[in-house]
């Protein structure tokens, strides 16, 4: 049947867009691409709640406010770490992959790594990973309080190495240049300028410019995390057999 059309002085309102639904999960994927977009410091209820169409005041219905959106966050950053089944014998294996993992995912998402700094895992995934890496090591034959020591100094190094990276990453969004142009003009003046310094006083600093400045930020994470992974080791032969029930 045709329709017939409404008659021409009669005002119809227009459809209005469907609002978004929100929810926890909608409102900590908005706060994750927010940081990765912009970096730890842009991040607002405000901000998250404009991005999402709405006022700040409904977010608090899902979230208490921005600390526990940035432990939410963090959370969800620690979900796309993977942690293996314990195998003992590739238990070493495990555990340095398993850290070149979190690395290179604290890497891709701004600083979100300083929230993991002075930061004790309670979330469900930080628990989970925690959980992974004791489990790992006492696989392995690491003793207790060394494995639980080891998962503080492992987070500290993780976190630590890859906020560092991000302030690089935030003094090139300053600069105006892509990443790369921006990181080897920086470090082309490191080099400059110790090249430059006086021969009397800093020998050794000028002679060996180039081995100082030859290694990527991955190179050198993965030199550290290996010297502490060898430390590791060590207390696993202090230890000596252990004695299984």
């Amino acid at each position: 049947m045709t329709q017939i059309p409404a008659p021409p002085w009669r005002k119809t309102r227009k459809a209005s867009a469907p609002r978004t639904v929100l929810s926890r999960d909608l409102i900590v994927a908005t706060g994750l691409r927010l940081i990765d977009a912009e970096g730890l410091d842009a991040l607002s209820m405000r901000r998250v709640a404009q991005a999402l169409d709405t006022g700040p005041a409904s977010l608090y219905a899902h979230v208490a406010n921005k600390e526990e959106l940035l432990e939410l966050i963090y959370d969800e950053v620690m979900s796309e770490i993977r942690v293996p089944e314990p195998d003992p014998e590739r238990w070493l294996e495990q555990i340095r992959e398993l850290i070149m993992q979190a690395f290179l995912v604290f890497r891709a998402h701004a600083d979100i790594a300083r929230v993991g700094l002075a930061t004790i895992p309670t979330g469900p995934n930080g628990l989970r990973v925690a959980e992974g890496q004791l489990a790992i090591m006492l696989a392995g034959g690491v003793p207790p309080k060394s494995a639980a020591m080891m998962i503080d100094r492992l987070g500290l190094y993780v976190c630590s190495d890859a906020y560092e990276g991000s302030l690089y990453v935030s003094r090139q969004r300053g600069s105006g240049k892509e990443l790369g142009e921006f990181m080897s003009e920086f470090f082309g003046q490191i080099a400059t300028f110790y090249r430059g310094l006086p021969v009397d006083r800093f020998p050794n600093l000028v002679a060996r410019i180039d081995d100082l400045m030859d290694a990527n930020g991955t190179e050198r994470f993965e030199f550290g995390l290996d010297l502490l992974l060898r430390g590791l080791v060590s207390h696993i032969r202090e230890a000596g057999p252990t004695t299984k029930d």
